[in-house]
């Protein structure tokens, strides 16, 4: 990702405290009009530095790569998955990685050989709807359907509602057709 357009504002109001925000590809940063030009450098690298560290939080897939996300996925199903399967054992993937946007779905899991697929329109999204929707990909890997019992490990993640209706807003919002899974009935 390219570095953000930088915008810095002095305020002779402002005495001693910096902000900064974004807002869309440009960082804005407010320094007090008497600091130095090196004191407005520091202060420019060091709010740009935080921004990204927040946006990193709030953002994982932005910059996250396959093994980043397979560790994320292995994370996952230690938490809310321990101790489901028959050997005792969380649900382990053969592989975890992304993929193209998808048309019809956000991720998909295939039972056969293990492998879970996330659309790269999902690294755009909070960590938490990222987590439910690997929570939910992994539940996959011990129950096919999406019966009763794949619900009840679903739920195990405990913003499985509201990331569903975040992913919801999102689909509507940006014109996809993405919706329920085609076996899901509803």
């Amino acid at each position: 990702m390219d570095a953000p357009r930088v915008v810095v504002r002095r305020s002779a109001r402002r005495t001693r405290t910096i902000n900064a925000r974004r807002e869309g590809d440009t960082v804005i940063v407010s320094i007090p009009a008497s600091a130095t030009r090196a004191q407005e450098e520091t202060w420019v690298r060091e709010m740009l530095a935080k921004i990204e560290r927040s946006e990193a939080r709030r953002r994982p897939g932005r910059r996250a790569g396959d093994g980043d996300l397979a560790a994320r996925a292995d994370r996952l199903a230690r938490e809310h998955l321990d101790e489901v399967g028959p050997d005792g054992r969380w649900p382990r993937p053969a592989s975890v990685r992304w993929v193209a946007p998808m048309r019809t779905r956000w991720a998909s899991c295939t039972p056969a050989d293990g492998t879970v697929r996330v659309s790269e329109r999902l690294r755009e999204v909070p960590g938490w709807v990222l987590d439910h929707v690997l929570v939910h990909e992994l539940a996959h890997l011990r129950e096919p359907g999406h019966g009763p019992a794949f619900r009840a490990l679903e739920a195990r993640y405990p913003r499985s509602e509201r990331a569903i209706g975040y992913l919801e807003g999102l689909s509507a919002g940006a014109g996809l057709e993405i919706g329920p899974d085609p076996d899901e009935g509803d």
